[in-house]
């Protein structure tokens, strides 16, 4: 019969409580309306799938279904099945298809737990990511809304939003590694480009030097003093320093062991003579392994960002940061005539790329040298006298 909305709210259940009861439209071929014990009413689209199989789809609830709302979907379901999709088997697939949660838990367990940065991923998963797309199915995230809180994060932090969408999109490259979605599935985190970054370029300048010193010495926490000196003097990361322990010393090779970083080798490095002297100065903790211990028993020091930040201020070298004192490092060495290969070495880079910032400092010696040159050159020829020579070069510099 051709179904009308009065037949429909006419219709009651008429069978033994076991049987379906469906009424079949005449107007649009498989489309029916069935009926449950209850009372309830549902249309529904019989059809056969690839295999050839009778399958009965439920398009949707009567009443929040309209008929004609009915009619339109049965064609649209249909023309997929002429497409040879099956339905029934797409919403069982969605149905059962992972969520980012589930993907996340995974990639931190199987995945970042391998990383050094580890605790970074877990924080951005946790604070961004979760947040934004939790109970979100994989297959459902959309790159507007990747791209969106990409641009919304980068307007005022572009490198945290870099960090942010490149540790998603590398998740969700996983999730087809892992078969969380099919292998063909487009990354929706791909071709979304990152906000330009530029290379920080702050360093302790000699000028500044004197003053930081005074405000490190004047820190009452020796073992945070011992800290600020050492990051000066080896240009070691952070965290590395903060969790080397005495055993990790070599002291007639005037060495520091460390067996984890981040460059993911062994990297020995040498302690200055004034290192060596703040090290032999350091306080040791019974019990504690760690060279800078912290205030919890048995463990390294932690965090220096509060105590950083009163020396740097006394110091009037606000913009700072700890890291700067690494770069420090780097930046010195650069200019007293080391070559980049080296510099690299002393800081343990993976890639010279990352050490070519201090390349245009080496560049300075170079000019230097030339300067020199040339003046040598022109005062033994006669073209120049000796104080004009040095007029120039003061001119210069």
């Amino acid at each position: 019969m051709k179904l009308t909305k009065a037949q429909i709210d006419r219709f009651h259940y008429e069978g033994d409580g076991k049987s379906r009861d469906v009424r079949w439209d005449s107007t649009v071929s498989g489309l029916g309306l069935r009926i449950y014990p209850t009372g309830r009413k549902a249309f529904v689209l019989s059809y056969r799938d690839p295999q050839r199989r009778k399958r009965l789809y439920t398009l949707g609830e009567y009443g929040p279904l309209t008929l004609y709302k009915a009619r339109e979907a049965a064609v649209k379901r249909k023309a997929q099945v002429i497409d040879g999709k099956d339905p029934l088997a797409q919403r069982k697939a969605a149905a059962g298809a992972k969520t980012v949660a589930e993907l996340c838990r995974v990639y931190l367990e199987r995945h970042a737990s391998q990383k050094k940065s580890i605790r970074a991923d877990r924080r951005r998963v946790e604070q961004h990511i979760l947040p934004l797309w939790r109970t979100r199915k994989i297959e459902a995230l959309k790159r507007s809304e990747i791209a969106e809180a990409h641009h919304k994060v980068g307007q005022d932090r572009p490198y945290e939003a870099n960090r942010r969408l490149a540790l998603i999109r590398r998740i969700l490259n996983l999730a087809r590694h892992w078969g969380f979605v099919d292998e063909g599935w487009p990354n929706p985190a791909s071709g979304i480009p990152m906000h330009p970054e530029q290379s920080r370029d702050r360093w302790v300048t000699p000028e500044e030097l004197p003053r930081l010193a005074q405000a490190i010495d004047e820190e009452p926490n020796v073992y945070v003093r011992s800290a600020l000196w050492l990051y000066l003097l080896t240009g070691m990361r952070k965290s590395e320093l903060l969790q080397a322990r005495w055993d990790d010393i070599d002291w007639e090779r005037n060495e520091l062991r460390l067996g984890e970083t981040k460059a993911g080798r062994v990297h020995y490095v040498p302690l200055s003579p004034p290192a060596v002297a703040i090290l032999q100065t350091v306080p040791r903790q019974e019990l504690n392994p760690f060279i800078l211990p912290g205030a919890r028993r048995g463990q390294h020091l932690v965090n220096i960002s509060k105590p950083w930040g009163r020396v740097r201020e006394r110091a009037g070298v606000p913009d700072v940061r700890l890291h700067d004192l690494r770069r420090t490092v780097g930046s010195w060495l650069a200019v007293a005539g080391a070559d980049l290969h080296l510099i690299g070495k002393v800081l343990n880079h993976s890639n010279i790329a990352t050490t070519q910032v201090y390349a245009r400092f080496s560049q300075d010696v170079v000019h230097k040298a030339l300067d020199d040159h040339g003046a040598r050159i022109m005062e033994v020829a006669g073209k120049r006298k000796p104080a004009e020579v040095v007029e120039l070069r003061e001119r210069k510099r």
